[in-house]
């Protein structure tokens, strides 16, 4: 029998900061068929490590798994614990994308990042590890571009 995630099914602090972020994996059910798994988190936040500002942003996760998946709740937990964190939006990005190619090893993996403007520019950053596997489906990530109010 595997392993329970030690956060799934019991009370959880938000972590401090995502260094003390612990993120679970669970067995692949299907490691041998390729298919893309999706997670979308509409209102990231974390701070201007500039300023102390808020900044908000839509992030989609796109991956193919091998043989480990995400845990969810602990993906969430990771997610939010950006919140105080003082980080750039490229920087942010790519750090979520390399510590779950890291912990996942998955056989492709991206991270989209549109960040909502401050400051009149809004920042889009992507980023993605591996090569995809043919046949795979990846529909697109479903955030429009930044239009202002047109």
């Amino acid at each position: 029998m595997a392993r329970k995630p030690p956060q799934l099914g019991r009370p959880t602090p938000i972590p401090a900061s995502p260094e003390k972020a612990a993120l679970d994996r669970v067995p692949n059910p299907h490691p041998d068929t390729n298919y893309l798994a999706r997670f979308t988190a509409p209102e990231f936040t974390c701070v201007c490590p500039i300023t102390g500002q808020p900044d908000f942003a839509h992030l989609v996760i796109d991956y193919v798994p091998a043989r480990f998946l995400i845990e969810s709740k602990s993906l969430k937990l990771y997610l939010t614990s950006f919140r105080n964190h003082g980080g750039f939006h490229e920087d942010c990005t790519v750090t979520i994308g390399k510590r779950l190619v890291g912990l996942l090893n998955p056989k492709w993996l991206r991270i989209g990042g549109y960040w909502y403007p401050r400051g009149g520019m809004p920042i889009d950053v992507f980023w993605q590890s591996g090569k995809l596997p043919a046949g795979v489906w990846v529909p697109d990530q479903g955030v429009a571009p930044y239009r202002g109010r047109g």
